[in-house]
């Protein structure tokens, strides 16, 4: 390190360079790399001639005097965004070279790229393939040969098109690999679960819904694979109590197991898994066959166990839980949502439980008696999850948090009998929440949610959605300086006045959703769009009184990745500035934003070329448009429903020219009319269609009838 100061010090009297040794070395804000360009450009231009430009620069250029290790410094630091190591890399040659050493992972967006890529790249480790709708077993054969001793991982779970051969290729040749993820991989048979049998030093597999792999396949992983740490095999049709038993006594460094939503799965295979003398993480999520009776029969105990997920298993009451509790000592982490009814007998059986930090009861009957003998029964909890949980009253909630005033997360979403006796005593017990979720608590008044800007100022992501906010509560609310993520939608009694509160106060927001809280105008999104720069997200969907001012205020916002705009009032024109401004977009919703047209699609493909998702519906849009986003390589998913001026022609050529497809949702009626060997084709690439017959609405309904309409159907 010290031989790189000293040569850095000697760079440093060189022309235009200052600025990037004290970046480097000072812990000052990353370099800016046009800065580079242009010091080198000046080099090039001073020469006369091509040749004599090259000579020049060979001779003179001080970024080739800079050591690797400096160069790969450079480089950490431009991790945030990937547009600053194209520039680094545009700079000269040694930087070019340095950054395709530096590399270490890769994530494609379709398989044919991956020749090129891999020849760019050749010490890359992590290899993502998930947004590659096709991955043919040839791509995974160039994989296995580029990346032989450099592989650690790679991401499968959203491809199609390969086979056991292609997997082979990789396990076979990559002898660093320690992670595979194939999940949806459902053609899979248990000749591709041999073939990742094959490398034997990995340490991470995910199967998820790789329904035709069995016992058998499952046999040739443990056999093959004992390093595992942690196995996934959620929606594994085919495996039984012998295939998890083989995994068990095989796999002795397994860390984490899940079994969610294995139908065969019984109580039989639980004293094996819980003779694993590492497994910290387990999960049990929907399996039918463990009862009762099976639970109470497991006599193995487990001192490792950490995390225990056992949602949905509707066959499980107290008892059976209850014993394996008592088997379980040391857990920090229990989910039992969609379970049982919450009674005393239950809670009763966490007090040995003397590390217990988060419970989730998701969607469960709790009774007040219940949640007070489990308010007693734990120690100190951080986290309490009761979303959409019925019989939460004020009585039980306010007790449990005064005995657990550490509470870091607490979701009390749809617990539609709390009040502001409840808000209160939250506020007042646990003043260190991060996280608090109260969407739909209606009969909370606005009274209440001021008491949360009031005591809960360390709050990071706040959930008020489809309450009786007012501003005064906004207002108070933007007293949570730290906050990042709020949720304010369908709040009809908010309007511009609280969000110019927020703006002021909470100038770390990343998320905002105002859905439907048809209160906000161009006034409210402009002051958030002045107020948090580092706004990522925004949902502005049906605040019909947004226009082309908000996007013209939101497009100074750089970091903005996710647009939801629909049924706003909004054009081209300030579609197209967005576009400008914004060129992390990856997803927008414009759906009933009527005067879209062809124009705003032109400079969207101009200029979003990482836009990944889109909702056309019921715009302006005809086939000129359309073609026009088949250049935006990135695209993958779109939507496209009542587009009166797009033709079958039009959009099956649309469906040909974008190669990236995996998700196009259509109306029904254009089924008929496209070719089938164009469907076929566009299938065949890893696209799914979803075919719509939803009829033509016309108006929107108002927030006030939509709202009304919503609550009904909970009830």
């Amino acid at each position: 390190m010290a031989k790189s100061r000293d040569l850095c010090r000697r760079i440093d009297r060189s022309d235009g360079f200052a600025t990037l040794t004290l970046d480097l070395f000072s812990g000052s804000p990353n370099p800016n790399p046009c800065s580079y360009s242009r010091s080198a450009k000046r080099v090039r231009v001073s020469c006369a001639s091509p040749a004599a430009a090259a000579a020049e620069e060979n001779r003179s250029n001080p970024f080739d005097s800079l050591s690797e290790e400096v160069l790969f410094l450079i480089l950490d630091r431009l991790e945030s965004d990937p547009l600053d190591k194209k520039s680094f890399s545009l700079v000269c040659r040694s930087f070019y070279a340095a950054e395709s050493r530096h590399r270490r992972a890769l994530t494609p967006l379709r398989s044919g790229l991956l020749p090129a890529a891999l020849a760019r790249y050749p010490s890359v480790s992590r290899l993502d393939l998930s947004l590659c709708p096709s991955v043919t077993d040839a791509a995974l054969a160039s994989v296995g040969g580029a990346l032989r001793s450099s592989l650690r991982s790679i991401d499968l779970s959203r491809s199609r098109g390969f086979s056991y051969a292609g997997i082979e290729s990789v396990a076979v040749n990559c002898a660093a690999l320690v992670e595979i993820n194939l999940s949806n991989a459902t053609d899979l048979s248990d000749a591709a679960a041999a073939a990742i049998g094959r490398a034997r030093n990995l340490e991470k597999l995910w199967l998820a819904r790789c329904k035709m792999v069995t016992d058998m396949g499952i046999g040739c992983i443990a056999v093959g694979c004992q390093k595992l740490r942690l196995l996934c095999l959620k929606w594994c049709l085919g495996i039984s109590d012998l295939g998890v038993g083989l995994v068990a006594v095989k796999c002795k460094q397994l860390r984490s197991l899940d079994l969610s939503f294995v139908p065969q799965i019984t109580e039989k295979c639980l004293p094996a898994v819980l003779q694993l003398p590492h497994l910290e993480d387990l999960a049990l999520v929907g399996c039918l066959s463990i009862d009762d009776e099976g639970l109470m029969s497991v006599k193995q105990e487990s001192k490792s166990l950490q995390v225990l997920d056992m949602s949905n298993c509707q066959h499980v009451n107290h008892a059976g839980f209850s014993s394996l509790l008592s088997k379980t000592p040391e857990l920090r982490e229990i989910s039992l949502a969609y379970y049982c009814k919450v009674t005393h007998s239950l809670a009763s059986s966490l007090q040995k439980l003397y590390n217990l930090q988060s419970i989730k009861l998701d969607g469960c009957e709790v009774t007040t008696s219940g949640l007070k003998t489990m308010a007693n029964s734990c120690r100190s909890l951080g986290e309490l999850s009761l979303s959409k949980c019925s019989g939460v009253t004020d009585e039980g909630l306010s007790f449990f948090v005064t005995k657990h005033k550490g509470l870091v997360k607490l979701d009390v979403t749809c617990c539609r009998n709390i009040t502001d006796l409840s808000l209160a005593s939250i506020t007042s017990s646990c003043t260190s929440l991060t996280n608090l979720s109260m969407e739909s608590c209606i009969l909370v008044s606005r009274e209440g949610f001021r008491l949360i800007g009031q005591h809960c100022h360390l709050l990071e992501e706040l959930d008020l959605t489809d309450n009786d906010l007012d501003d005064e509560g906004l207002r108070a609310i933007s007293g949570c300086h730290n906050l990042s993520v709020l949720k304010i939608g369908i709040c009809l009694k908010i309007s511009d006045e609280g969000l110019i509160h927020v703006a002021k106060g909470c100038p770390n927001l990343q998320e905002l959703d105002l859905y439907r809280s048809v209160g906000i105008t161009d006034i409210g999104v402009m002051a958030i769009a002045r107020g948090c720069p580092l706004l990522q997200i925004i949902n502005l969907s049906y605040c019909t009184e947004v226009t082309d001012y908000s996007l013209r205020s939101l497009s100074k916002c750089s970091n903005l990745n996710t647009l939801e705009i629909r049924g706003c009032q909004v054009s081209s024109s300030g579609l197209a500035v967005v576009a400008v401004g914004c060129r992390k977009l990856t997803k927008l919703d414009i759906k009933k934003c009527y005067f879209v047209d062809d124009a705003g699609m032109l400079l969207l493909a101009r200029f979003s070329q990482n836009l990944r998702q889109i909702n056309l519906s019921y715009c302006s849009v005809t086939d000129v448009g359309l073609l026009a986003l088949a250049s935006v390589s990135c695209l993958q998913n779109m939507t496209i429903l009542h587009s009166g001026g797009l033709t079958s022609n039009g959009l099956a050529a649309v469906l040909v020219a974008c190669g990236g497809l995996t998700k196009v949702k259509l109306h029904s009626s254009f089924k008929p009319l496209i070719p089938k060997p164009i469907l076929e084709h566009v299938e065949a690439r890893g696209c799914l269609f979803q075919w719509r017959d939803k009829p033509f609405q016309v108006e929107l309904e108002p927030s006030e009838v939509w709202k009304q309409q919503s609550q009904e159907m909970h009830v």
